[in-house]
């Protein structure tokens, strides 16, 4: 049997002031006059924001849910270039060991999805370094947190530039300017406009990459397509890792908004994909993109539990019979 286990996004629907993302802009940064007190400040941000994500993650682990999304705004500024002498970590170090050592307590699987704007087939040198440095902040944090960073950071190939081929060849080319690090610690996953689960496995097969199916994003690219002919190439790019497949699962607004995500997930949907891959993996990890997070879950698992096709296991989990 396979087992499902389903895990949400950054936010709670539930929890009150938790917010992990709280900011801080550089325009506000300046009008403090005092360097070091406006630095003071930002630790106080980026405190408030891990206390946070301990919370959210104490509220996971009630909820018996087992898979998370840490937010990549941790720490407000933390790659400014006006702020590069300033060592973040230090005065979070506590923090962070913290989190880690909780989500490993409670076997809670976590990871981060860096922001659009980390684009490594760049064709603009500068765009590489700074993503270079902002995927270096992804790996410090999970670092510092005692988390293994292999494949805990996902994302989307980059730009399309009207030149797909070129594009995934430039992706190659800059690949060889990221540190060996930072590469075991990419997932890179298909996108709904640019590139296809084919382009994307390209990538993944030729750079040993692990590849994460957003179902989604493959329907808003062909619609009917099939990509039940692609899925053991998929599994495949796994392989290595020492985690299991994982996957993005979310639902389209409307047919007239396709590509946007809806509030919840449509259990149809989501049972049509989930039919296609059973027995084909022990584990799958499904990573909830649906705007209301862990809200969202709760609703799926409550449709999931009046299913006869299923075997559940605890409030995020369950077997496909």
């Amino acid at each position: 049997m396979t087992m499902v286990r389903l895990g949400y996004v950054a936010m709670s629907m539930e929890l009150q002031n938790a917010s992990p993302s709280q900011k801080m802009t550089f325009a506000q940064f300046t009008k403090i006059a005092d360097r070091e007190a406006a630095i003071r400040k930002l630790e106080r941000i980026a405190l408030s924001n891990l206390h946070n994500t301990l919370r959210l993650l104490k509220h996971s682990a009630a909820s018996e849910i087992h898979f998370y999304r840490l937010t990549s705004h941790l720490i407000p500024l933390a790659n400014h270039e006006e702020l590069l002498d300033w060592n973040y970590i230090k005065p979070l170090r506590e923090a962070l060991l913290e989190i880690g050592d909780f989500a490993k307590k409670h076997k809670i699987r976590i990871d981060f999805h860096p922001d659009h704007f980390v684009l490594i087939n760049s064709k603009e040198k500068h765009i590489l370094k700074n993503s270079v440095r902002t995927l270096k902040l992804h790996y410090l944090l999970l670092k510092a947190m005692g988390i293994d960073p292999t494949h805990r950071c996902v994302m989307h190939v980059g730009g399309n530039y009207k030149e797909t081929e070129l594009s995934l060849e430039r992706f190659v080319e800059n690949w060889m300017d990221v540190p060996k690090g930072i590469q075991k610690m990419i997932m890179l996953e298909n996108d709904d406009t640019s590139f296809t689960l084919e382009d994307t496995l390209y990538l993944c097969e030729k750079l040993n990459i692990p590849l994460v199916f957003d179902f989604h994003h493959h329907l808003a690219f062909h619609r009917d397509a099939n990509w039940e002919g692609n899925w053991d190439r998929v599994v495949q790019t796994w392989k290595h890792s020492p985690l299991p497949i994982k996957m993005h699962i979310s639902s389209p607004k409307s047919d007239q908004a396709f590509r946007h995500h809806s509030d919840y997930v449509d259990i149809d949907m989501f049972f049509k994909f989930l039919q296609g891959i059973k027995g084909s993996v022990p584990q799958i990890d499904c990573m909830i993109e649906a705007k209301k997070k862990d809200e969202a879950l709760f609703k799926l698992m409550e449709e999931v539990k009046a299913r006869k096709d299923v075997e559940i296991i605890d409030g995020s989990s369950f077997y496909l019979k």
